[in-house]
């Protein structure tokens, strides 16, 4: 069999888009690379992940959402290949996409592959990956809750309607935040736990993050007497609000224990936990990314290299 220069693993709700069928044959005709694998069921994405680097594919292509990729992101790292992935933006929200400034039209998506990789970060809680943010708290049930029908009508917005929806179900969760030179304990709304700057539709809960620092961007929104109005606030995505709520760290790793379980989202990915360590896996995976994303560190306003997890 041929060896695959670039493999697209497409989300299986995307395997009729018309507008992605056109971008890969335009590639093509360009004279690239690039073969493709539907999904169908739990378990295809990594298989193909898999399948693809025993053939000796050098570059994958995550078309969906963010959930998408972080699941190649887990496959890579777990095989321990150095193959390379890029973004094709097909999910609800993109986060991760919009904030890195990638392409959402797809055929300008693919032509990122012309640019050569480079490392970034992986964030990792118990030993999970994600890419993007975990987040905890009311924002992540919200999440995780927001139904596909109202995603695919409204989008990002879906979230926003979500939460608005479900005031009469918010309760505060406490917990205790370790971290260097970083501690916080008490009743939260909110926690977000930034490799990448947003989640949830636009809700930019780390908006200094960087991909690239070895660093990760902690912001917990206390709960406070006024809870409508802070949440509506953070549903909001109003950065200057969030800022005047909200706890903000920026640390190599961090420990949360709580005596009740917290519902964390990671990349899409719901888990729940009582003790939870958030560590960095620094410039472990390789990514095509624009010359001039705002993900990637400005040099001259990191303080060094050696704050790692």
């Amino acid at each position: 069999m041929k060896v695959p220069k670039a493999l697209l693993v497409l989300h299986g709700k995307q395997g009729l888009n018309e507008e992605v069928r056109a971008a890969v044959n335009e590639w093509r005709q360009l004279g690239n690379e690039l073969a493709v694998r539907v999904t169908w069921e739990p378990g295809d994405t990594e298989r193909f992940v898999l399948e693809a680097l025993a053939l000796g594919c050098k570059t994958l292509v995550a078309g969906g959402g963010d959930g998408t990729v972080r699941e190649i992101a887990h496959a890579l790292l777990s095989s321990g290949s150095d193959a390379s992935l890029a973004v094709l933006p097909l999910g609800t929200a993109n986060d991760f996409a919009r904030a890195a400034e990638i392409p959402l039209e797809p055929f300008d998506a693919l032509t990122l592959l012309d640019r050569e990789p480079v490392p970034v970060d992986v964030g990792e809680m118990n030993g999970e990956p994600f890419v993007n943010m975990a987040t905890g708290g009311f924002g992540s049930k919200v999440t995780a809750t927001t139904s596909q029908e109202l995603k695919r009508v409204l989008g990002g917005s879906a979230y926003l309607l979500t939460g608005l929806s479900r005031f009469s179900e918010l309760r505060a969760t406490w917990g205790r935040f370790v971290a260097p030179d970083f501690t916080w304990e008490g009743e939260f709304l909110a926690l977000g736990i930034g490799n990448g700057r947003q989640s949830g539709g636009g809700q930019q809960l780390c908006p200094q993050a960087s991909i690239d620092d070895g660093l990760l961007d902690i912001c917990i929104v206390p709960a406070p007497a006024d809870a409508v109005s802070t949440i509506g606030t953070l549903l909001s995505g109003g950065l200057l609000g969030i800022d005047t709520v909200s706890v903000k760290a920026r640390v190599p790793w961090l420990e949360v224990d709580a005596p009740e379980a917290i519902d964390i989202n990671l990349d899409g990915e719901p888990v729940t936990a009582k003790r939870m360590r958030f560590s960095v896996r620094r410039r472990a995976l390789r990514l095509h990314l624009p010359a001039d994303s705002p993900l990637l560190r400005d040099e001259e306003l990191v303080l060094g290299d050696d704050q790692t997890a």
